[in-house]
């Protein structure tokens, strides 16, 4: 078996379900005749049509709202935005329409809707195309949201977004497009949407992240062992719902909490967790939760992009302060 990419992994994932359910349609900027912008979308429209994958008007407000539209009468649409710093257009129809549709309609109507977006730095991008806003909507009563950082993850969680009554902002850390490959078997099974994924156990430290970060943490946990100290690492996935379980049984052996995320401190979702340990498990801690993040600044140009991502010399030096300066 030949191993993919990330990109290809959704791009599997999208053939996989339009084959298998009429209903699923594809619409965004050049996701058509061009099979988008970073090619994810390519050869769908030459298996499926034009009526089932719809090049739209550089217009993020029409995505939007055609999309609710289209979900809320029978179809399942999987919108694309071409970077996530474009999704601020169609906020009102997401935060407005697509996360009340249920509630509004006391279950008459649903919104079976998946909003996709390339999200995060590190590729040396322009203004506005290297976001990490996960937060924002993660606070949206209605929407869940999804970050996939594997091949694997990727295919089951944007096949299991798309089989979703509910939308699904699905953000893709595009950073890892073709850095990462593995294999991914092509049988249409769907991975959680409300479950963390442990990547490596550990007894001395705790490390939850996502998205692009996963990669940088778990190198950092490979030096950390070779210097003695076992780090737990968990992919958290899905950013809402978020699986405090898995967490807290890591962290009944661990006893330390380090979150790492791209996206700026301030009200980040690792603030969501650190808080939510404080709550429900703050006496398995033996030190203070620690978060690494992208500072609370506007992503910079790419001459300074380095100085705002997360280097795995600065995970390493975390955990070594939480485990040594708290034994």
């Amino acid at each position: 078996m030949a191993e993919i990419t990330l990109l290809e992994a959704v791009n599997r994932a999208l053939h996989h379900e339009m084959a298998n359910d009429p209903k699923v349609v594809v619409l965004g900027e050049d996701v058509g005749d061009n099979g988008g912008v970073f090619r994810a979308t390519v050869g769908l429209k030459d298996k499926f049509g034009c009526k089932r994958v719809i090049d739209s008007p550089l217009a993020e407000a029409l995505i939007g709202g055609v999309t609710v539209g289209m979900a809320t009468q029978g179809l399942r649409p999987v919108a694309e935005f071409q970077f996530q710093g474009f999704v601020f257009p169609a906020m009102e129809h997401l935060a407005c329409h697509a996360a009340r549709m249920r509630n509004r309609t006391r279950g008459r109507l649903t919104c079976p809707a998946v909003f996709r977006a390339p999200f995060g730095g590190g590729i040396h991008a322009p203004e506005h195309h290297s976001e990490s806003v996960e937060a924002l909507f993660a606070h949206i009563p209605g929407l869940k949201v999804v970050i996939p950082s594997s091949p694997q993850r990727a295919y089951g969680l944007l096949l299991a977004s798309i089989r979703s009554n509910d939308p699904v902002m699905f953000f893709e850390p595009k950073r890892i497009y073709r850095t990462v490959k593995s294999d991914v078997v092509d049988n249409g099974e769907t991975l959680p949407l409300d479950t963390c994924f442990t990547l490596r156990k550990g007894r001395d430290l705790t490390l939850v992240t996502w998205g692009a970060c996963v990669i940088e943490s778990l190198q950092a946990a490979t030096t950390l062992a070779e210097q003695g100290i076992e780090v737990e690492v968990i992919d958290l996935a899905s950013i809402k719902p978020i699986d405090m379980k898995t967490i807290i049984t890591s962290l009944e052996k661990t006893g330390r909490l380090l979150v790492v995320h791209e996206a700026c401190k301030t009200c980040g979702v690792g603030a969501e967790i650190v808080a939510r340990t404080a709550e429900h498990a703050m006496y398995l801690l033996k030190a203070p939760p620690k978060r690494i993040t992208g500072p609370d600044t506007v992503m910079p140009y790419y001459r300074n992009e380095d100085f705002f991502m997360i280097q795995e010399s600065d995970i390493v030096l975390a955990a070594r302060e939480l485990v040594e300066k708290w034994k």
